[in-house]
């Protein structure tokens, strides 16, 4: 279908409309005479819209004139018309083939860097280490070997375990993997006492290598010594360090609190509106309005509008900022749906402090108004292992 469309539109085709009392007819001799009609639609009962060739609109004056129906054509579409009207107005066929070239030209550099996949390395921090290479934006991106740019990148960073470069139009697009790496382990070697990582209650000491210094139900301190390295040398009489091992689990609290105004200001559109077009070149652009924003208080909206069809990525851009105006209201915000909001809020915030293997104990929430003020507050209360080794010095 797609081949047929291609076809017509290279040959050129015009848009006609034939109106008359006699339209079964005059389709029946196009067929007849092997004229080609397609997009045939009827509009009333005297008036059919349709698509034919050239060549298939010369052939039927002849038919038009048996049936005695009028014939007029709407539009003319396809590449003959468009040459004839750059014949006609040669300025504008040469500013075409300039801004053709141009566009050609332009799609052979390198406009954009996309960085994928990094969370513990700054994108910036990439982009700064490809440009010491040259490669940025601006280079012709013919120019730029993929291997090496990946193997460079390899070699830079030690805790990316995979990198992807390619070329996407004027794109250059980089996409890592980042390795997981394990805390730093001390040596089984080195003499070290396991001390809390943060503020608990002791549930449980077990003390594989080492002595435990704590009981259940003792509260530690954040540092505070779980199980010591320093034990006693039984032989001697003195002492001696090892290194320690060993489990201590213990109960710790997690809280948040979320305060949020009851009566709350919140901005309505009007359903006024205006906007302004600016064309860009790279970080420059041209800004066409008709006038100052006529809002004193509005929102601004942008969005790009595609120049070109395909996915070609060029420092051209159009872009529309549309304005809209709004007023402030103030509203009063149901206390149930706002409990449940704030609740969701809060435990999503304490999600993220949660270690990975954590046991959850139990969640208490509280709510409080006070001027206005709904506070919630919610608190978790988790066992998990709270050690961790420190060396002895």
């Amino acid at each position: 279908m797609q081949v047929i469309k291609t076809w017509n539109y290279l040959r050129g085709y015009v848009i006609i409309r034939v109106e008359g009392l006699t339209l079964e007819r005059f389709l029946n001799l196009a067929a007849t005479n092997d004229i080609y009609l397609w997009d045939i639609k009827r509009v009333n009962y005297t008036v059919l819209e349709m698509r034919a060739s050239i060549e298939g609109f010369k052939a039927l004056k002849e038919i038009v004139k048996k049936v005695g129906c009028r014939v007029e054509i709407i539009d003319k579409r396809g590449l003959p018309f468009i040459l004839y009207r750059l014949k006609m107005r040669k300025m504008l066929g040469f500013g075409m083939i300039i801004f053709l070239g141009l566009i050609v030209f332009l799609s052979s550099f390198i406009w954009d860097i996309e960085v994928m996949g990094n969370e513990k390395i700054k994108t910036q921090d990439i982009i700064k280490v490809l440009e010491k290479e040259n490669i940025k934006t601006g280079i012709i991106k013919y120019n730029i070997d993929k291997d090496y740019t990946k193997y460079f990148l390899l070699d830079q960073f030690d805790n990316f375990s995979f990198i992807s470069v390619d070329i996407k139009g004027t794109k250059l697009i980089i996409e890592v993997k980042e390795q997981d790496l394990p805390p730093e382990r001390i040596d089984i070697t080195t003499p070290c006492n396991i001390v809390a990582s943060k503020k608990g209650v002791i549930v449980k000491a077990i003390a594989k290598n080492g002595e435990a210094v704590v009981r259940k139900g003792d509260i530690v301190d954040k540092g505070q010594v779980l199980i010591t390295g320093v034990v006693p040398n039984l032989n001697t009489g003195g002492h001696i360090v090892v290194h320690s091992e060993g489990e201590v689990l213990a109960k710790t609290v997690y809280s948040y609190k979320l305060d949020e105004p009851i009566m709350k200001n919140v901005k309505v559109e009007t359903g006024k509106s205006m906007e302004m077009r600016e064309l860009k070149f790279g970080q420059k652009g041209i800004k066409f309005s008709k006038g100052e924003i006529p809002f004193k208080d509005y929102t601004e909206e942008v969005r790009e509008v595609k120049l070109f069809k395909k996915n070609i990525n060029l420092p051209i851009k159009l872009l529309v900022y549309e304005y809209k105006e709004v007023e402030t209201k103030e509203i009063k915000q149901n206390i149930d749906v706002l409990k449940k909001s704030t609740h969701i809020k809060a435990v999503e915030q304490i999600n993220k402090q949660l270690p990975e293997k954590v046991q959850i104990e139990s969640k208490d929430v509280k709510y409080h108004v006070n001027d206005g003020i709904l506070s919630t507050t919610v608190v978790i209360e988790a066992i998990e292992d709270i050690g961790e080794k420190q060396i002895i010095n």
